[in-house]
Order: C-alpha cells, then structure tokens, then sequence
C-alpha cells in the first residue's frame, strides 16, 4: 500500500532541537489502521519505506495524538540533501507499508 501527498515540514512541539515531521492525509491515515489492525510496533508505529525528492529511506510513521494521523519524521540528513526547511511544503511524499 502506497500513498503520494504533499505535507508541510514542522518541529515537534515536545523536542523541538531534535523531530521534525511532515503529516501523512487523514484519508490515507485511517486507511492505514484498517490494514495494520493491532500489527504495530512501539507506540503505535509502522515500518514504512518512504521517498523525498531524491531520498528514499527506512522508518516508522506514529499515530500522531491529537491530529488523528501518522507522522513521517524526516531526518537531518533528508532535509539537507534535499534543501528542505521548516515550514517548507513538501511535494510528492511516497511513503509505503512495510510487511503488510
């Protein structure tokens, strides 16, 4: 199951030195629940293989609390290698689901 989407890039507010993010559609969230059922990990999270621009990476996406969807982090290293900057939206998002 794969998803393409265009989200804006933002801080977590709880570590902000640290996570940034992009929202994955609410849509492609609550089909993602109905696959992985209770087959998560810690917290809640999901392998997924995703792609920024040029960067294809290995992660988990989070249920993201009170926004109802998953959160992609997205590396130190993705952000410069693909000049992106908070609060940059972010255009063809791939992420898709690892063993389901």
């Amino acid at each position: 199951m794969r998803f393409t989407f265009d989200a804006e890039l933002y801080r977590w507010a709880a570590r902000k030195e640290l996570w940034t993010f992009v929202d994955l559609p609410e849509d492609a969230a609550d089909m993602i629940r109905e696959v992985v059922g209770d087959q998560t990990g810690g917290w809640g999270s999901v392998r997924v293989d995703a792609r920024i621009g040029g960067s294809s990476f290995r992660t988990s996406i989070f249920p993201g609390g009170e926004s109802g969807t998953y959160l992609l982090p997205v590396k130190k290293a993705v952000r410069e290698a693909e000049g992106l900057l908070l609060g940059d939206l972010v255009e063809g998002v791939e992420v898709e689901l690892v063993d389901f």
